[in-house]
């Protein structure tokens, strides 16, 4: 998947008073807070250093009434959101008595000191520097944000319908082969810090630490379900089993399924591809031929599947400090990937064309990982679940096995109607 530091949102316009904000404030204050901010540990209440003029709160708090009373390109700079969104969200987390204005600061502030953190990577003192209050106050309120969005997550995400995705029912190469398929599941890492005594668990297969996170995505770059927390080193059809068996479990509806990758056996309720046959970007069009159904069924569904390689590109996009492993305890780390899953669907829901999903609409848009591109194989990947509790007998695993078959022959037999090959 793409870096989400490689690419960048195109120039947005701001103010007057932004920029020169920005010239005096990000340039030299928050550039230096940042690379000396590595070391410390959120909550700790330091006093701001360096030598210049320091702004005052005052200057914190105009800046974000500048910031609400401007365009709405310079509020999904640094807000991550347009200003609609932003004070429905405020109103919102009012409404239900999560945050309430203080002597000293609105949860209006509140709110977009969070966002700044989150939307910017941003340390406890880099956003000191900026508003000249506390690490102390800072800190808290950060908590506060955080803790009242992942109060109402649940309110933000929903489980699949029914119904068949327009994403499918609006396209000939998938319909009407996979109507019954509602979105796809996959497992990210994201980098974590945690104590010597508990990285073990945590350092995963390329020896970094990481929790490791399942999600299921619709193909309208939601999110249905989000696990977050698992040590990095678990394996991912261990942290599937959770989400099937705990108590917030992820839902699968009656003859529903979604698609999955090498990481997970084909079980009822998820279809992996074939093993042992090419995955991937392949160039049909072109005049390159699949070779048999198995290859061409791996085609259309490496096409669906990466949806979930959008969703999480656009995530990172709009919040980089996911993948900066912030010096927070682990429970805040682990709270911070949910809640911005949740602003995510949140945000999708109210501006569905906004500028950071644009940049994720297309299929193309981001490669798939290396672990999901398999070249062939003169053997099938055998399934392994005898170390895995999960929540199916050997008939019920069969015919889902049974079931992938019967997909990939009726995509196949149409595909040679529509398209006569010499060489099958």
């Amino acid at each position: 998947m793409r870096n989400p530091s490689s690419t960048n949102i195109a120039p947005l316009i701001v103010s007057a008073f932004i920029l020169k904000l920005q010239h005096f404030l990000f340039t030299y204050r928050i550039c230096c807070a940042m690379e000396t901010s590595d070391d410390e540990k959120d909550g700790v209440n330091g006093k701001a250093t360096g030598n210049g003029p320091m702004p005052t709160s005052a200057n914190g708090t105009k800046f974000i009434d500048e910031v609400l009373s401007g365009a709405n390109e310079s509020c999904l700079q640094n807000f991550r959101m347009e200003k609609h969104v932003f004070y429905k969200l405020c109103e919102k987390l009012k409404a239900k008595g999560l945050l309430r204005h203080t002597s000293r600061i609105k949860v209006e502030e509140q709110l977009a000191i969070f966002m700044f953190i989150i939307g910017h990577n941003l340390r406890t003192r880099a956003v000191q520097e900026l508003f000249r209050y506390s690490g102390e106050t800072i800190s808290r309120h950060f908590n506060n944000v955080l803790n009242a969005i992942v109060a109402i997550s649940l309110d933000f995400f929903q489980p699949p319908g029914s119904e068949i995705p327009p994403e499918i029912r609006d396209d000939p190469r998938f319909y009407p082969y996979f109507m019954d398929c509602v979105g796809a599941v996959n497992g990210v890492h994201f980098p974590v810090i945690v104590g010597v005594d508990e990285q073990g668990p945590f350092r995963n297969r390329n020896g970094v630490l990481s929790q490791s996170v399942l999600a299921a995505c619709s193909f309208n770059m939601k999110f249905h379900y989000v696990l977050a927390g698992w040590e990095g080193s678990a394996p991912d059809i261990k942290v599937l089993s959770s989400a099937l068996t705990r108590k917030n479990k992820l839902e699968v509806p009656e003859g529903k399924y979604f698609l999955v990758d090498f990481k997970y056996a084909n079980i009822p309720g998820f279809i992996a591809p074939y093993f042992g046959s090419l995955y991937g970007s392949i160039d049909y069009e072109n005049g390159f031929q699949p070779q048999d159904a198995k290859e061409l069924f791996n085609h259309r569904h490496s096409l669906l599947r990466s949806i979930t390689d959008r969703t999480f590109g656009s995530l990172k996009e709009r919040f980089p400090i996911l993948m900066s492993a912030p010096s927070y305890p682990l429970t805040t780390q682990v709270k911070l990937v949910v809640a911005a899953c949740a602003l995510h669907n949140y945000i999708r829901d109210e501006t569905p064309d906004d500028i950071i999903f644009k940049m994720f609409e297309h299929e193309n848009c981001v490669s798939q990982s290396e672990e999901s591109v398999i070249q062939p194989l003169d053997f099938e990947k055998p399934v392994m679940m005898m170390d895995v509790d999960l929540p199916f007998d050997a008939q019920q695993v069969e015919q889902s096995m049974q079931l992938r078959d019967t997909i990939a022959a009726e995509i196949w037999n149409d595909y040679v109607h529509d398209f006569p090959i010499t060489e099958i």
